[in-house]
């Protein structure tokens, strides 16, 4: 393994830098944050760019991480001295290659003659978490731990399940294929009030946390992120050498109490980063003037679905996304097939005891309450699977 476990970019007793820059031109609004961090120490580093493209999504639908602000990443750090590659590793069942064209960050990794990494084609290497409350190992993607540094790139977006994805929950699309769905999957922790999944990501940056976060504000999300929510234009870029630091910096802009984002407040708790704004190095004076407040996800899933109940038990977020863009686009169609009168019960999740009857069990984890109603394989099905699947049967009758 190279991976440095030292940050070469945070200098030794001083506040963490953090850059905000606002700016029309992702490209130039990136490399003018970079101008307030020094990069001399990637000199003749290998160094991967880890952007969010953990979904196939088009440039500037604020899912995937914008080409152009990748660019300015890798051009930077390049003039730096250092060799650098761009990798992912997206949800189960999205092709990381097909997810990195669509978003067009593929093509940009070309033209600068950048490896493209499909961190799912290689093996892992299970790293141990000595101090792991929810977790004590995960397994990490082999290309990581091949660089010595790791830069974070993400989208600045709520998130369903833990309030925001930034720079340090953006490193979990480092863990190895299926691997991040046992985040979703841990039992409550006795004596802790915090989800288990919010613990496991604090867990999870003690030892793989981003050596430079670059935020990407350009069009992020807000609402029933990190996916089926709705793009919110902003036009900034927040980049910083502490991944915490720079998060903190990122709610802030984005209208949100960084405490109350589980996943940061317990590990800024635990020293593996700083939030206190007081303690951080933000620049210019005037930043805070650059954000915008952003929707959060609403509590209650199937209050934006009359009549509808979603029973979410330990799912992730895919089969969360799948059954939110389904019931957008295709919702007004179910009580075609179903009694209007009654409520419609919706499954994820393999958390579940028992289910009402006629229940429609959505995704691989329901598997075992198939015979509660109509059952839909998949992991995630994709949103026409499960209408094709609830017509047949209703063809059927």
């Amino acid at each position: 393994m190279t991976f440095r476990k030292d940050n070469p970019f945070l200098k030794s007793g001083t506040h963490p830098t953090v850059a905000v820059v606002k700016d029309t031109d992702p490209y130039n609004g990136t490399l003018e944050a970079l101008k307030a961090i020094d990069l001399s120490p990637a000199n003749g580093m290998r160094v991967l760019v880890k952007p969010n493209a953990g979904r196939i999504a088009k440039q500037g639908s604020g899912i995937t991480t914008d080409p152009r602000v990748v660019a300015a990443v890798i051009d930077a750090l390049k003039q730096a001295g250092a060799f650098v590659s761009v990798g992912e590793s997206p949800i189960t069942g999205v092709d990381t290659l097909a997810a990195l064209e669509a978003s067009g960050i593929a093509q940009t990794a070309r033209e600068r003659d950048c490896p493209i990494l499909d961190m799912d084609q290689n093996t892992f290497v299970e790293v141990p978490i000595p101090d792991g409350i929810a977790i004590n190992s995960i397994k990490v993607c082999a290309d990581v731990l091949e660089h010595d540094l790791v830069v974070s790139v993400p989208v600045m977006k709520v998130h369903m399940h833990t309030g925001v994805t930034l720079a340090v929950k953006n490193m979990k699309g480092c863990l190895w294929r299926r691997s991040k769905i046992d985040l979703h999957m841990l039992p409550a922790i006795e004596g802790i009030n915090d989800k288990s999944l919010d613990v496991a990501i604090a867990d999870m940056s003690s030892v793989l946390k981003p050596h430079l976060s670059i935020i990407d504000g350009t069009v992020g999300m807000e609402g029933l992120g990190p996916s089926a929510g709705t793009p919110k234009p902003l036009g900034v870029v927040v980049a910083g050498t502490d991944a915490f630091a720079a998060d903190a910096a990122a709610c802030v802009l984005m209208g949100i109490n960084v405490f109350d984002i589980p996943h940061l407040r317990i590990g800024a708790e635990r020293g593996y980063g700083s939030i206190d704004l007081n303690n951080i190095n933000i620049q210019p004076d005037a930043w805070r003037e650059f954000g915008s407040h952003f929707e959060s996800a609403p509590e209650n899933l199937s209050i934006e679905f009359p009549n509808v109940n979603v029973l979410d038990k330990n799912s992730c977020s895919a089969c969360q996304s799948t059954v939110l863009l389904f019931l957008q686009r295709h919702g007004h169609k179910l009580f075609d097939y179903f009694p209007a009168d009654t409520p419609i019960n919706i499954a994820i999740g393999k958390g579940h005891d028992d289910l009402p009857e006629r229940t429609l069990c959505i995704g691989n984890c329901t598997i075992a309450h198939q015979s509660k109603g109509l059952f839909v394989p998949g992991c995630p099905p994709v949103a026409s699977a499960i209408l094709n699947a609830i017509t047949s049967e209703y063809k059927k009758k």
